[in-house]
């Protein structure tokens, strides 16, 4: 979120999320960055977590360690489009505005889960991971994410437009391949098993601030197409869908790491969305 193409676009003068006007918070979640991980020490023992237990340690992070009572907006992206769905329906009235993005509001499942839990199994049974206790990064690991980026990832256009021939699509593996992996094993497992129960769907009701969801309309992760994200926003009081178009220059699910495509939008929502005290 400190990218050209986010920040860039959205942090500056003027912009929507105008930094000397808003105080913005980018925290580390539980089992990323500087968080707590198994990489820490515990390996494997390290305590299973899952997306509730991400959101229920930020509230905490918002309320009792920066003794914030309230929030103009919650934002988030892929993963953090998934928590801003659990911050609306388990603390309602923590924030005037949601915008969850590269998300929908069901469960994990269908072939986001699949193509996830493959990725995982693929990491799990290289020889190198040893039951987790390895001493060296699986050799297999990085393998493992270039295939799963590759399949929910980069747009069916945007792809034929910068790969449209066999031997640009080789450089484009080539140069994933050699792109080193800095994750260690224990942490991407976690974070990754953390999303299989997902499932804000019973909270839907509950949400009260205004909702702006942003999808992309060739998300490979999120396909519009099921109907899933439409239906469940019939259940939210004053929610709302912008559709990202496809087209060559949109790149599936990782769209909304582009701001471009909708700092319009997000700029009207928090002209518009009533300011709401606690």
């Amino acid at each position: 979120m400190l990218t050209a193409t986010f920040a860039g676009e959205l942090f500056g003068p003027g912009q929507p999320l105008d930094a000397s006007k808003y105080y913005i918070i980018l925290p580390d979640s539980l089992g990323h960055g500087k968080s707590s991980k198994p990489s820490d020490g515990m390996k494997t023992a390290f305590p299973n977590y899952n997306y509730e237990d991400m959101v229920d340690a930020q509230y905490r992070l918002i309320k009792e360690g920066l003794r914030i009572k309230h929030l103009r907006l919650v934002i988030g992206n892929s993963m953090g489009g998934m928590h801003t769905w659990i911050w609306g329906g388990k603390y309602p009235q923590a924030m005037d505005a949601l915008v969850p993005m590269a998300s929908q509001p069901t469960e994990m499942a269908a072939r986001n889960w699949m193509l996830r839990r493959m990725m995982l199994e693929t990491i799990r049974n290289d020889p190198d991971y040893n039951s987790g206790n390895y001493t060296a990064q699986p050799r297999m690991m990085k393998y493992a994410i270039a295939a799963y980026g590759i399949a929910t990832g980069g747009g069916t256009l945007g792809y034929q437009t910068l790969a449209p021939t066999a031997a640009k699509a080789d450089k484009m593996v080539d140069e994933r391949l050699a792109t080193q992996v800095t994750a260690d094993a224990n942490d991407f497992i976690y974070q990754w098993q953390a999303s299989h129960d997902y499932n804000p769907s019973a909270g839907l009701e509950r949400i009260e601030a205004t909702l702006l969801a942003i999808n992309a309309a060739d998300d490979e992760r999120n396909p519009p197409e099921t109907g899933l994200t439409d239906a469940a926003l019939k259940r939210v009081k004053n929610g709302r869908l912008y559709l990202i178009p496809a087209s060559t220059e949109t790149r599936g699910h990782l769209t909304t790491g582009n701001a471009k495509f909708y700092a319009q939008q997000l700029q009207e929502l928090l002209q518009t969305a009533p300011q709401r005290t606690m």
